[in-house]
């Protein structure tokens, strides 16, 4: 399974909200609710939230069994 635990400790350590985050992204809310409930996510959305955090996959998800 993909969790996205790392996201919001990433997001915190930059300072980043997720309003800021929808807004750089230009993400919708039920993008963030997936998100948080570690639900599909289209790997264009992934490279859209690395860019935007200027960091790489491995900061904001993990593959735990």
């Amino acid at each position: 399974m993909i969790v996205f635990d790392k996201l919001w400790e990433t997001m915190k350590e930059k300072g980043v909200s997720t309003y800021l985050l929808r807004e750089k992204c230009g993400i919708d809310s039920k993008t963030i609710r997936r998100l948080k409930a570690n639900e599909n996510i289209e790997t264009k959305t992934l490279n859209k939230i690395c860019e935007a955090l200027d960091c790489n996959l491995q900061d904001i998800a993990e593959y735990k069994k």
